[in-house]
């Protein structure tokens, strides 16, 4: 656990992927140190809890993403829990499902949980399962569970998010469970995915702005990504 400008932050170890460092979207001009407050928000001072795999680390962004970009908007203390290639499912012991249960204690003074709808699933063929079986090793039983250990733990809102839409069958059903699951269960969602218009940037930004269909650049963040994730989250918490 470390501190940093004001935030506690809980991460792991992961690289980079390769190629970001001297990417025009990752220069100096797109620092997060120039991001300012948004004043007098109703989470001003308080935490936020993020859950991710590399685009929550910030893997292809220097290892700023969606929780500093809004921590700073916000002016909110930060808890990341973030490591690359892992998957809402409980496959492995990296699952967000594993790292929930052992690396973020009810003890910490989250306010606010936000958790990203992980491509990694989609990539790795994870079965999408059926809401209310219990299997945490389904992206449905996990999504379930992610809601029912932070409503018990924090009694917070906890609000999901997805990515940027990007040519991939499989995590479109998967935002589709959450739309559907979302109706049953009342937690907010910071959908990137839907919005055409939002979407569609031209060619030279989106080079910008993306590492790769998935992944953000700083720039990126700053300028696209975050923006909208705020103006979601504040409308959604309002």
């Amino acid at each position: 656990m470390t501190t940093d400008m004001g935030c506690t932050i809980i991460t792991y170890p992961a690289e980079l992927h390769h190629g970001t460092d001297d990417q025009p979207g990752n220069a100096a001009s797109y620092d997060f140190n120039a991001i300012k407050p948004i004043p007098e928000t109703l989470w001003q001072g308080k935490t936020l809890g993020i859950l991710g795999s590399s685009v929550v680390y910030g893997a292809c962004s220097l290892a700023d993403g969606p929780g500093e970009y809004i921590a700073r908007r916000l002016d909110m203390r930060l808890v990341k829990e973030a490591v690359s290639g892992t998957t809402l499912a409980d496959i492995d012991d990296g699952s967000y499902v594993h790292r929930l249960e052992t690396q973020l204690p009810a003890s910490l003074p989250i306010d606010l949980f936000i958790c990203q709808l992980s491509t990694n699933d989609a990539s790795r063929g994870v079965p999408l399962g059926e809401a209310g079986n219990g299997d945490t090793r389904t992206v449905a039983g996990a999504l379930e569970h992610i809601i029912a250990v932070v409503r018990e733990r924090w009694d917070c809102p906890l609000v999901f998010f997805t990515g940027a839409h990007f040519n991939s069958p499989r995590y479109q059903a998967m935002v589709d469970l959450l739309v559907a699951l979302q109706r049953r269960c009342g937690f907010g969602i910071i959908d990137l995915w839907h919005d055409a218009g939002w979407n569609a940037i031209p060619d030279d930004r989106r080079a910008l702005y993306m590492h790769d269909p998935v992944h953000p650049t700083r720039a990126g963040y700053r300028d696209w990504w975050g923006p909208e994730m705020v103006r979601q989250l504040l409308e959604i918490t309002r």
